[in-house]
């Protein structure tokens, strides 16, 4: 099923939505309770339980039907709404919401970040898992600092950069199925006894969907340096250089720009709850420190803006050049 985005209102309402969904993520952040990505997990989690087979073709199966209960309806509703300029603005910005999460991601690394330091590494340690899933019982602030940066680094791209390029192509369907892919693959994509197989397709599928907004965000973490002091040329030749290195095709160049422009080195031996992962060095600086936790958020909110204004900018192009044509 082809979805057009070339009608004359398309290009002005997506453009709109992705504007107004990041100023309401900025204000709003997430709700505590009832957002609609965990109402969604909470039925993928359902489903899991009735289709669960340790298969590559049962969680395909699994990931097919978690995408066809969301994007078909935003099909749907992108379809209908194109010629209601309001309405599919005011949808889009809806959908840009619920998907993107820089704020939300912006507050558990600020909160890390006073936890370290007013000197409470129990603190810390509680809310890191909140960010991502290492064991924190035995890191010590180095490796707090680093896990944060790190998670705030790839999510910057996973969480924002990543749901803006796929609404400004797509538009609702794009926001939206992006956010399934990403959400299924936190659900189910992880390398353990359960998952290897049955995970396999959300993994690869989130490979395949944050490819190019990876590329995107290091390029924009380059862009946006020096906004914390950094040089835009040895971001890019830290991208560059420790890009491909990482064990996945996308996290490492979010991470090794973040890890060039703030001058610090990622990387090392992660810590999860029943293994260890020693992932390569990235960047030649030094270790991170507490402070580097609040220049990479102030990074992330850098890379944030540039992005939402660039992929405003292109859905208004896609639409021109399209030439209007219903």
């Amino acid at each position: 099923m082809a979805i057009r985005t070339d009608h004359p209102t398309s290009g002005p309402a997506v453009a709109g939505g992705l504007l107004a969904g990041v100023a309401l993520d900025r204000v709003l952040g997430d709700p505590r309770r009832g957002h609609p990505v965990a109402v969604f997990g909470a039925a993928a989690t359902r489903l899991e339980q009735r289709l669960y087979a340790p298969t590559r073709l049962r969680g395909a199966a699994y990931l097919a039907l978690c995408l066809a209960a969301v994007v078909a309806p935003a099909v749907g509703a992108h379809r209908c709404l194109r010629t209601v300029p309001g309405g599919h603005t005011a949808a889009v910005a809806l959908a840009t919401w619920a998907s993107v999460g820089a704020t939300t991601l912006e507050r558990e690394a600020e909160g890390i970040a006073a936890a370290l330091e007013r000197g409470d590494l129990a603190d810390a340690r509680n809310r890191l898992p909140r960010l991502c899933g290492r064991d924190p019982r035995d890191l010590d602030t180095s490796e707090i600092s680093r896990a944060t940066v790190e998670s705030v680094a790839e999510n910057t791209s996973d969480a924002v950069v990543a749901p803006l390029f796929w609404g400004a192509l797509l538009g609702l369907p794009g926001l939206l199925g992006h956010r399934v892919i990403n959400t299924c693959d936190a659900m189910v994509g992880h390398r353990c006894a359960r998952y290897t197989n049955f995970g396999w397709a959300a993994a690869r599928l989130d490979d395949l969907a944050n490819w190019v907004p990876a590329r995107l965000t290091a390029l924009a973490t380059v862009a946006t340096a020096r906004f914390v002091g950094g040089s835009p040329t040895d971001t890019s030749h830290a991208r560059a250089r420790y890009g491909r290195h990482h064990p996945s095709p996308n996290a490492g160049q979010c991470e090794a720009a973040f890890a060039g422009a703030l001058g610090v080195r990622l990387g090392g031996a992660n810590r999860y709850q029943h293994t260890v992962d020693h992932r390569p060095e990235l960047g030649s600086g030094r270790r991170p420190e507490p402070a580097d936790i609040r220049r990479a958020v102030r990074l992330g909110r850098a890379v944030t803006a540039v992005s939402t204004v660039v992929a405003a900018a292109a859905a208004l192009a896609l639409s021109r050049r399209a030439g209007g044509r219903p």
